[in-house]
């Protein structure tokens, strides 16, 4: 053979051999070919599916029902002396219920401690910085014992209503204003920001993802004069798991009010819960104290 013969017939080789295998692939993709292939088609599901495009799957399984919150009731009608609103939010499905004056506004007194912790520890950790056992150790007496003092120098420490602002637009409250004479005590929250503010703790916005476990175990430590209302409400098996923070105050005369302001926040696994009073403060706190509770149980399911 010469050697210009080898070229031609190893080129007509090669060209053949491509013929072949561009055969074979191409009767893959003709039906009724025994080398079809549905999936070299681009086919999926055998049931009528369109090229490139899935066919029918199996049925998608329904969303699991959630279980009813244990507040079944539609409202509450109390005879209780003065002013009291009521809210509950559906942790699960952000769903809010509450009293129709829920979105009416009273001041906060002490409950809005849990706030103001929850402010600083998300401002230290977003600083890259980690509060001193000391720190810890105030900001749990503020929360468990509800120190007034120690309160005060964080307030200041915080840019006092500034700290409101920051409050209103981290939680997104919609009713709710700081006081205008820049006492913490004095910021008016309504029973639905009351129960949005809990919300804001439990999902971790409020103090941030590393201190909120912190934060919600020492509410659930609250102890003394400040452990009263919406959790004494249920069986003594789930009170320790709800944390709380509560607040009371006596308005005088000066402040064109002579009454007394008692207010409850609840935090649980499913929900949050906020309940609001005031009333003549010749009732006494008792009276108040005792009304969370009372309003909470009229909520409980049977």
């Amino acid at each position: 053979m010469s050697a210009g013969r080898r070229p031609r017939l190893v080129r007509t080789g090669a060209l053949l051999l491509v013929l072949l295998l561009v055969g074979a692939a191409t009767l893959r993709f003709l039906p009724g070919s025994p080398w079809h292939s549905d999936a070299a088609a681009g086919i999926v599901g055998g049931d009528g599916g369109q090229a490139g495009t899935p066919g029918p799957g199996p049925e998608p399984t329904p969303t699991s029902t959630l279980r009813p919150l244990p507040f079944q009731a539609t409202g509450v009608d109390l005879d209780l002396d003065g002013w009291y609103a009521w809210s509950v939010l559906d942790r699960r499905t952000g769903e809010l219920t509450g009293s129709p004056n829920m979105a009416e506004t009273s001041t906060t007194a002490s409950m809005i401690k849990a706030w103001v912790v929850a402010d600083q520890l998300r401002r230290t950790d977003r600083a890259g910085e980690r509060p001193s056992d000391s720190e810890l150790h105030d900001l749990s007496l503020i929360i468990r014992e509800s120190n007034n003092e120690l309160t005060h120098e964080l307030w200041d420490t915080l840019g006092g209503t500034d700290s409101i602002t920051r409050l209103i637009r981290t939680c997104e409250l919609t009713d709710s204003s700081a006081s205008d004479d820049t006492f913490w005590s004095r910021t008016r929250l309504s029973a639905r920001d009351t129960a949005r503010l809990g919300g804001c703790i439990a999902d971790g916005t409020a103090a941030g993802p590393r201190w909120t476990k912190w934060l919600l175990e020492e509410m659930r430590q609250v102890h003394g004069l400040g452990d009263f209302g919406i959790r004494d409400a249920f069986p003594a098996a789930q009170r320790a798991g709800i944390a709380i923070k509560n607040g009371w105050v006596e308005r005088t005369e000066r402040d064109g009010e002579d009454e007394i302001h008692v207010n409850c926040l609840a935090v649980a696994d499913e929900w949050t819960m906020g309940v609001m009073l005031r009333y003549p403060k010749d009732l006494g706190y008792e009276y108040g104290m005792a009304g969370c509770e009372k309003i909470t149980e009229a909520l409980l399911a049977d």
